[in-house]
């Protein structure tokens, strides 16, 4: 059996992964990775990333008998993760910080500092599969659909694949839950956090106020259609995003959404739910983790995290990728992610910077 270092959150997908390693028989060490300063922010404590996430890890590691160490990441966090957030929206674009977070910090880190403990592998509590075999590692969606987390882990580098364990990545969320309270760990019954770890408040708003000042993202602009005309303001571009519909004002004879924000002349474009759809998406920052990148090849894309992946072609351009789709997508997002599948397998992925139509009934360009 091998030493594996187990990713503890302080929720209850990662107390069931090192409790099913251990019951496995391997010789488990518990993590948890300090990645914000969470000092001045009390009411933050309740979810897996706060200062209680870290309490409630290392509670399940006395229950389970092994060691839990608490990792300080805080500057590479805020470098890799938390500068990217901010700067993605002073740019129009909406980040994914748990993308940059994998592929980033996270394992990466975690490898790192597992080996000087002695550990050969690293595990964590994601709902996704890997499979071995003679021709290499591959990451497979989680078997919950429901739950899968895949969309999330094509950042991961590619030479820590055969590294990696997913022990919970074969059970259904109800499954899990079950196994916590038949060993009566105390994360069975914790409520799963919706919110970005290192924006204690909720409102994202705030993180960037705090760390922008004053900047254009953060002032008024007006909110003009696809031809330019006029029909609001706004107090910042940087509290919209692609797809929108709330907070554009009434006066229209039909609802409106945003389909582009143009940083530049600080203008939050809307139009009809008819004009939100693209059907070509320019893709940066590829990362691949197959042998065999699927350029000219028809695959499944999936354009934002709880969306199906859908029937596309792969053309690569340089450093980028053009990404054709069969069907036209509404509310294609500058700055989310763009993964690609072969069946349940995960190819690789990268960060969308526009999207566009080409294809007859529409116009346009979100940037």
């Amino acid at each position: 059996m091998s030493r594996v270092l187990v990713a503890m959150s302080g929720g209850v997908d990662s107390s069931v992964a090192a409790a099913i390693l251990v019951e496995a028989g391997h010789d488990v060490i518990g993590v948890t990775m300090k990645t914000f300063c969470y000092s001045d922010t009390p009411s933050h404590g309740k979810t897996c990333c706060g200062l209680d996430g870290i309490t409630d890890a290392k509670r399940v590691a006395g229950a389970l008998g092994i060691p839990h160490y608490v990792f300080d990441v805080e500057e590479d966090f805020t470098r890799d993760v938390v500068d990217d957030f901010v700067h993605e929206y002073a740019q129009g674009r909406t980040p994914n910080p748990c993308v940059r977070c994998n592929g980033n910090t996270k394992f990466r880190d975690l490898m790192r500092r597992g080996r000087a403990l002695g550990c050969d592998r690293i595990a964590s509590g994601h709902y996704v599969r890997a499979a071995h075999d003679e021709t290499g590692t591959s990451l497979l969606r989680g078997r919950d659909h429901a739950k899968d987390q895949a969309y999330f882990l094509w950042g991961l580098p590619r030479e820590l694949l055969p590294r990696l364990a997913f022990p919970v990545g074969e059970l259904t969320k109800d499954e899990v839950r079950a196994r916590a309270r038949s060993l009566e760990l105390v994360t069975a019954d914790k409520p799963e956090s919706q919110e970005i770890c290192f924006v204690p408040t909720g409102d994202y708003r705030d993180l960037l106020r705090k760390r922008l000042g004053t900047h254009p993202a953060l002032e008024a602009g007006s909110i003009v259609t696809s031809s330019g005309d006029v029909v609001g303001e706004h107090a910042g571009y940087a509290g919209f995003t692609v797809g929108q519909r709330k907070g554009l004002g009434g006066g229209s004879p039909e609802p409106l959404f945003v389909l582009e924000i143009r940083a530049e002349s600080r203008e939050v474009v809307v139009g009809t739910h008819d004009e939100l759809f693209r059907d070509e998406v320019q893709v940066g920052e590829v990362n691949w983790l197959t042998d065999q990148p699927p350029v000219g090849a028809a695959v499944r894309v999936q354009l934002r995290s709880r969306a199906p992946a859908v029937t596309a072609t792969v053309e690569a351009a340089g450093d980028e990728l053009t990404v054709s789709l069969w069907d036209p997508q509404a509310a294609v997002t500058p700055g989310q992610s763009a993964v690609f599948f072969d069946g349940d397998r995960l190819l690789g992925g990268g960060r969308i910077i526009a999207a566009r139509i080409t294809a007859a009934g529409g116009s346009g360009t979100a940037s």
